[in-house]
């Protein structure tokens, strides 16, 4: 069943990417399908430290907004009476990009879904500011989940990063730590250290990723971009 949606999620999100786009020329669309060693988020398995597929999509407007989705296959979740839940996982978001005082934005909401599994499906209000000086972009953001039948409480997620990609490194390097707090995690500190390279349509990545409520491991990843 895992291959099964994962194959018809990306069936559908290369159908979408193929479309033409000629007489929406305000309109842009970027994805891709990545296989990696294990799906790791805000520093947790997600995957039981097992390889995962995934494939995403964003469509852009030229006034800022977007919307996205994403899917990756995951270790079962949610499960119901029979102990049967959710493979995939299916996140969709709608946001806004744009620029003021120096700074760049990304205003969204998120909805985390898991098909087959019992009351596990969220939402989550994301908020990013960046800013780029040559080769260099640091980013802080805040991720608000209010109360929901999925949740018995809100939560909370910060995160900083730092990321670097000029023409000094053959790769492009990034940093992260984020502090959790609320119904997935009780004050929980994550962090992670990637390098990147690109060529043409493919990329491969090498991440280390941890926590202090978790054990940190290696993350292999390889994307076909388009």
């Amino acid at each position: 069943m895992t291959l099964k949606l994962f194959a018809t999620t990306t069936a559908v999100l290369l159908a979408a990417i193929s479309a033409d786009l000629a007489h929406a020329a305000s309109l842009t669309a970027e994805g891709g399908v990545v296989a990696v060693s294990d799906y790791r988020f805000r520093g947790l398995s997600l995957s039981d430290r097992k390889p995962a597929l995934q494939a995403d999509l964003t469509v852009s407007h030229k006034s800022g907004a977007y919307a996205s989705v994403f899917a990756s296959t995951i270790i079962e979740y949610g499960q119901d009476a029979g102990g049967k839940g959710a493979t995939v996982e299916l996140d969709y978001a709608a946001g806004w990009a744009f620029t003021g005082a120096g700074l760049d934005f990304d205003v969204a909401a998120s909805a985390y879904t898991y098909p087959g599994g019992v009351g596990v499906d969220y939402v989550e209000l994301p908020v990013q500011g960046s800013k780029t000086l040559g080769p260099w972009t640091g980013s802080v953001g805040f991720a608000y989940a209010p109360e929901q039948h999925a949740l018995n409480r809100d939560n909370r997620y910060q995160w900083t990063g730092l990321d670097y990609n000029g023409a000094a490194l053959p790769v492009a390097l990034s940093a992260r730590i984020g502090r959790e707090d609320g119904a997935f995690a009780n004050q929980k500190t994550d962090w992670s250290l990637s390098a990147s390279r690109t060529w043409g349509h493919l990329q491969a990545s090498a991440s280390y990723v941890d926590s202090d409520q978790g054990g940190g491991g290696l993350v292999l990843s390889l994307a076909a971009r388009f």
